[in-house]
């Protein structure tokens, strides 16, 4: 592999998308799936929503961050058409699943469990099944700013950015732990996404919610090299000259920047 996928986060606008699984865990529709109580908090959108678990934080996510969640939904005679129990949490932009879940989830705080009535014009609209009111039970575990954001040095590595001979320019983000460093026949497994220094988003693990595993000689040789310079949970920014990218043989063309995590030395 030499070089890392183009993005793909052609979500869709449901919930329902969101489940990889092939089977799901089976859970019990609430008994008020028919019709949110007298007690649950509305919005004037429609959106009738009530607290099942208090979170932690206090902070609230925004439309666009990232967000990890389990959750599950029924239709309002009880059955239920997703879930993500029984499985691993689920990533995903704020802004790419249906209006109710944008909208809701904004309400919630980290550590939070809320049950959601969104009524068919916030769901799929009569456009497709599962049609009619949803009900939701969604735990909101964590959220991040998006990466669609470019960070604001996209242009050039700042002055207090490291640089090798080679012309790789990196500052870390947030310390790792252990002194072990990737060889570069080493396979990795990372989080990260990548800019054009025009802040185009061109390629994000983040965004897919899964992250990748390669060999480290087999991408480009900015990473070969910078990846080499990292230890286990260490978060870097990278500044990779296009000698060291694509070498103006395929876009995206000129210097990239990437963060990058790296989540584990296999």
């Amino acid at each position: 592999m030499r070089r890392m996928s183009t993005i793909v986060c052609s979500l869709a606008v449901t919930a329902a998308a969101l489940s990889a699984q092939t089977t799901m865990k089976s859970i019990p529709a609430p008994a008020d799936v028919k019709a949110p109580p007298t007690d649950a908090a509305k919005t004037k959108s429609g959106l009738a929503s009530k607290v099942l678990k208090a979170g932690s934080g206090k902070e609230h996510p925004k439309s666009d961050d990232l967000v990890t969640v389990q959750y599950s939904g029924w239709t309002t005679d009880g059955k239920m058409f997703d879930s993500s129990v029984g499985g691993a949490p689920v990533t995903f932009p704020l802004d790419r699943v249906i209006p109710g879940w944008t909208e809701g989830l904004q309400l919630m705080v980290a550590g939070e469990t809320r049950r959601f009535w969104i009524p068919e014009p916030l769901a799929y609209g009569g456009r497709r099944d599962p049609r009619g009111m949803l009900v939701f039970d969604v735990d909101l575990i964590s959220f991040v700013p998006s990466p669609t954001k470019a960070p604001a040095d996209v242009k050039g590595a700042p002055s207090s950015a490291k640089r090798t001979a080679t012309g790789l320019a990196y500052q870390v983000l947030a310390p790792g732990k252990g002194t072990r460093h990737p060889r570069a026949t080493d396979q990795v497994t990372v989080h990260y996404s990548g800019w054009t220094t025009d802040g185009k988003l061109f390629d994000s693990s983040v965004t897919r919610g899964a992250p990748l595993t390669f060999a480290l000689n087999g991408v480009i040789a900015g990473w070969t090299e910078g990846l080499q310079l990292m230890v286990e949970g260490e978060k870097t920014r990278f500044w990779i000259p296009e000698a060291l990218a694509y070498k103006g043989q395929s876009d995206p063309k000129g210097m990239l920047v990437f963060d990058v995590e790296l989540i584990k030395i296999n």
